[in-house]
């Protein structure tokens, strides 16, 4: 069973919500890799491909998530928030409930991760904490399907092209990107 190699679909910073949904089915992928790691960890413990996908993992969730709740956070909420419809304010609690939990739970992984990550062929390993892939995953999928299909239709119509560009060159000055110029 091979974990790396994964690819995700491209998208660019002059489309921002076409970038966080890219995210998100990059999210995906990398849960779909910590439960194939936590199954692998139970059938043949430690060994080069466990290690591997543990950093793959930790890569991800240590950069690009952080950066993809900043995103959020920055520019799709605060629209929303600025709305007079309450039950939008309150999807906007919910998911900066959950931005919160993700980071607990995955301060919990990351722990074990980066043990792993360190760990010698053959050595047995005891696996993640009991429940917490699960509980990182259920949390995500419910955080990306409201997001998808409330939060990002609503804050797309209530922006205009300038509001996207704007979005889009703060999403890349904060990962350290250069506009290309023809």
């Amino acid at each position: 069973m091979t974990f790396v190699g994964h690819h995700a679909p491209s998208a660019g910073f002059d489309s921002p919500f076409d970038m966080l949904e890219a995210c998100h089915e990059r999210v995906r992928r990398m849960l779909t890799l910590l439960t194939r790691l936590e199954q692998h960890l139970h059938q043949h413990g430690c060994d080069h491909q466990a290690r591997q996908a543990a950093v793959d993992v930790m890569r991800y969730f240590d950069q690009a998530a952080p950066l993809h709740h900043q995103d959020e956070e920055l520019h799709v909420f605060p629209l929303l928030l600025e709305s007079a419809d309450p039950s939008l304010h309150a999807v906007v609690q919910t998911l900066l409930e959950q931005h919160k939990s993700m980071e607990q739970i995955w301060a919990r992984l990351r722990s074990v991760l980066q043990d792993l990550s360190r760990c010698e062929d053959g050595q047995s390993f005891t696996g993640l904490p009991a429940g917490e892939v699960q509980a990182f995953s259920e949390l995500y999928a419910q955080h990306i399907r409201l997001e998808e299909h409330i939060v990002y239709p609503k804050a797309r119509a209530a922006l205009t092209p300038e509001g996207l560009r704007v979005i889009g060159e703060d999403m890349m000055t904060r990962r350290g990107v250069k506009p290309v110029v023809w």
